[in-house]
C-alpha cells in the first residue's frame, strides 16, 4: 500500500501518478488535495507520515511544486526517511543505501514520465541492509536524542 498525498502546487502531478497507480493495480490511499484551493504542504505531509507509521502502507508519495516543502516536513516524524528525487539515480540509491520510505516530487522540477519512472524504481528496489544498517540506525538515535534536548543545551 502507498499514501498518497499533495498540496495544490502538485495536485496535477498526483492525479498523473494516481491514473499509473490504477493502471498497473497498485493500491494506493489518496489523501489530497482534491482541488486547487491553497492547503498547507505540512497537513498533507502529517497525513501521510501518519499513515505510513501506523497502518500496512510501505511507502509514501508526497508532491508540492518542487519537492522540498513536503521533504522537510515529512523528515520531522520519526522512522520517516524522505527524500526528494529528481531523478532515477536518486530514487535508487535511496532506497538500497539510505531505506527512504517516501519518495518527494516536484510538479515544477520534474516531468511527468520521470516521476512514473522515478516511482517504480523507488518501489522496486530493497534496501542493502549491511553497513548502511548501522548509519540509519545513527540517524534514529541522533534524531531521539536532539528531540529530548532543550534548546540551551547547544
Amino acid at each position: 500500500m502507498i499514501a498518497v498525498g499533495s498540496d495544490h502546487g502538485g495536485i496535477k502531478l498526483k492525479k498523473e501518478i494516481i491514473k499509473h497507480l490504477d493502471l498497473k493495480n497498485i493500491f494506493f490511499k489518496d489523501y489530497g488535495t482534491h482541488e486547487k484551493k491553497s492547503v498547507d504542504y505540512p497537513d498533507i505531509a502529517e497525513k501521510v507520515c501518519a499513515e505510513l507509521t501506523k497502518s500496512d502502507c510501505n511507502f509514501g508519495i508526497l508532491i508540492c511544486k518542487t519537492g522540498i516543502g513536503m521533504c522537510m516536513a515529512a523528515n520531522k516524524y520519526k522512522n520517516i526517511r524522505a527524500v526528494r528525487v529528481t531523478c532515477l539515480f536518486d530514487a535508487k540509491i535511496s532506497r538500497k543505501h539510505n531505506n527512504a520510505n517516501i519518495i518527494c516530487l516536484g510538479e515544477k522540477t520534474i516531468s511527468q514520465n520521470t516521476a512514473i519512472d522515478v516511482i517504480k524504481t523507488f518501489i522496486e528496489t530493497d534496501f542493502d541492509n549491511g553497513r548502511h544498517l548501522k548509519r540509519i540506525t545513527k540517524i534514529e538515535k541522533n534524531a531521539e536524542k536532539f528531540q529530548n534536548q532543550k534548546s540551551d543545551d547547544f
